[in-house]
């Protein structure tokens, strides 16, 4: 999550909807803001208390937590804006960052079929770099009463053009998207990698995400 002052936006960080490559090209922003000095020393404080603390947004908090923490005010004011992916794209990326990144997990379920079920399955114990890709994005995007709260929602396939209209309502020109964490064999349609059943097990998972964001397997 990034949140700018000077810039009055506020960006909300879903893991593998291209948002690495978005923080890089908003950083420069950051330097300029007058209240990034304070946000700085915050975040290294908590990290140096290994985050016991409290003091900043973590890189994916969900937008309601800037909802609890901002003045009313002051969040109300903010363009708030997200990037969003179809869900099953979203997952094969994800299997390929985790074998480029933690092969160790995937051990004893290499193929993208066995490893997705067993991520999906509730009986599993809890593991945070499995489970990021498994929260439903709408969750980093709703209050607790399930309301949308962002002013804009850019899509993982058409990165550049609502990078650019975002730049543009934030009043900034608009800078290079550097290519950050791309997965080395994606060659293949996403939907190659699906049976029927691993698709429809997918598609009952992120019901609300194919909902409210109008994916659907085939396509946006």
């Amino acid at each position: 999550m990034i949140l700018s002052n000077r810039y009055n936006f506020l960006y909300v960080h879903i893991a593998k909807t291209g948002g690495t490559s978005v923080r890089a090209a908003l950083r420069r922003l950051q330097w300029r803001d007058p209240y990034y000095p304070a946000q700085w020393l915050c975040s290294r404080l908590s990290h140096l208390t290994g985050h016991r603390i409290a003091a900043k947004l973590p890189r994916h908090a969900k937008i309601v937590c800037a909802q609890e923490m901002l003045p009313r005010e002051m969040f109300d004011g903010l363009f708030k804006f997200a990037f969003v992916r179809n869900p099953w794209d979203l997952q094969v990326s994800s299997w390929h960052h985790l074998k480029r990144e933690r092969p160790h997990l995937l051990e004893g379920r290499e193929s993208f079929d066995a490893f997705t079920r067993w991520k999906l399955d509730p009986q599993r114990p809890y593991q945070y770099h499995l489970d990021t890709a498994i929260t439903p994005q709408t969750d980093y995007l709703v209050d607790l009463h399930g309301r949308l709260l962002t002013n804009y929602l850019g899509r993982y396939e058409r990165l550049l053009e609502d990078f650019d209209y975002i730049c543009r309502t934030i009043g900034v020109p608009t800078p290079a998207l550097p290519h950050k964490r791309q997965a080395t064999d994606r060659s293949k349609d996403y939907r190659s990698y699906y049976s029927d059943g691993l698709a429809e097990l997918v598609g009952r998972h992120f019901a609300r995400d194919v909902e409210m964001l109008g994916y659907r397997f085939d396509g946006p």
